[in-house]
């Protein structure tokens, strides 16, 4: 405290002199119109670009929470949409058809795009009621398979996973074949065993086939960005470009499949049919 003191009274002169600024600038201001407008016009912007800042950095740390909601939103509004179209599709209203999926929001704790067989941890398991087996898309489209489960954790198989297939159509033709990454570039998969036959173009569409009893029917996957067969092949080798940016993964949806077990029980007691 005595160092203060003893500061200001070394600058005692110096704190007048602004004393008497401020003094004299108020009287300028107050008693003259023209520089009291400009100055309060001043002031009026300087206040409401510091509250647009602090606006923008309040913005900035409640984005957590923001994007947390809209995934909730996402997945309310895919169970909505999964079940008006199993009800379209279903001649009978069988509400166990209508329900066959369900939707679990999840958030990616750590991924992977670099390696042969890479991986993606959420942070929802056992507790949220996922089992391995579980599919897992985005908003952008499919994103893999769960693998393991712990009592809060999932690992899932993405589909940059040299070991994942997944069972593809084209939209535009309906002919089906199986999705697999081939360990190169994260954006891209192959698209295989789509007869010579059949005349695919750049820019068509990839969906799920639904066969799986897994995915749900036209997940979106990517598009045709490269397609070339050698003589005498009997398929194309097809390049399809995926619809979700694997490195910004974020928030995605786990796929509750109401009726796989049955399905399951009924292929697994027909011989050669096991998946």
């Amino acid at each position: 405290m005595e160092r203060i003191v003893l500061f200001i009274y070394q600058y005692r002169a110096f704190f007048t002199f602004l004393v008497l600024e401020f003094f004299c600038s108020w009287l300028v201001i107050e008693n003259n119109q023209y520089q009291g407008a400009h100055f309060f016009n001043s002031s009026n912007s300087f206040v409401a670009n510091l509250n647009g800042f602090s606006q923008d950095v309040r913005e900035y740390f409640s984005l957590r929470e923001v994007n947390s909601v809209l995934a909730e939103e996402n997945t309310i509004l895919r169970r909505k949409l999964e079940q008006r179209n199993q009800s379209v599709q279903s001649s009978l209203q069988d509400s166990s058809i209508i329900k066959r999926f369900d939707f679990v929001t999840a958030k990616v704790v750590n991924n992977s795009v670099s390696r042969f067989t890479n991986f993606i941890t959420l942070n929802k398991g056992k507790d949220a009621g996922i089992e391995p087996g579980m599919a897992v898309i985005s908003p952008q489209g499919v994103v893999g398979k769960v693998k393991m489960t712990s009592k809060h954790f999932s690992v899932v198989t993405s589909v940059l996973n040299i070991d994942l297939m997944i069972s593809g159509v084209m939209k535009r033709t309906g002919y089906f074949g199986t999705i697999q990454w081939d360990g190169g570039n994260p954006e891209y998969v192959n698209f295989n065993f789509i007869p010579r036959h059949v005349q695919p173009a750049a820019g068509d569409t990839i969906i799920t086939s639904g066969y799986s009893g897994i995915f749900p029917e036209g997940i979106l996957i990517g598009t045709i960005a490269e397609k070339s067969i050698s003589k005498g092949a009997p398929f194309y080798d097809l390049k399809v470009k995926l619809a979700h940016d694997f490195r910004k993964l974020s928030y995605v949806a786990i796929v509750k499949s109401n009726l796989r077990h049955e399905l399951d029980s009924l292929e697994q007691r027909v011989p050669g049919m096991q998946r």
